[in-house]
């Protein structure tokens, strides 16, 4: 599974910081805005051929692993 995050890069100069795939200028909630908007994975590899299978595992599984962040409410 980490190989997976590997793919997530953030660098503060690249879209404002936000996550993206492998260094691209493609953002792992552009990829979640097109599984939303009801593409499927071939779709959406077909719409950003750039993109490889593992890139949207890989965006599917930071943003889980995002949510499974504890919140702490004092």
């Amino acid at each position: 599974m980490s190989a997976l995050l590997e793919r997530i890069t953030i660098n503060p100069k690249q879209c404002g910081g936000r996550p993206c795939i492998r260094g691209m200028r493609i953002r792992v909630s552009d990829v979640l805005d097109l599984f939303v908007a009801g593409l499927n994975a071939e779709e959406i590899l077909e719409e950003i051929p750039d993109l490889e299978a593992d890139d949207l595992k890989a965006s599917l599984l930071y943003a889980s692993q995002k949510l499974k962040h504890p919140i702490l409410v004092a």
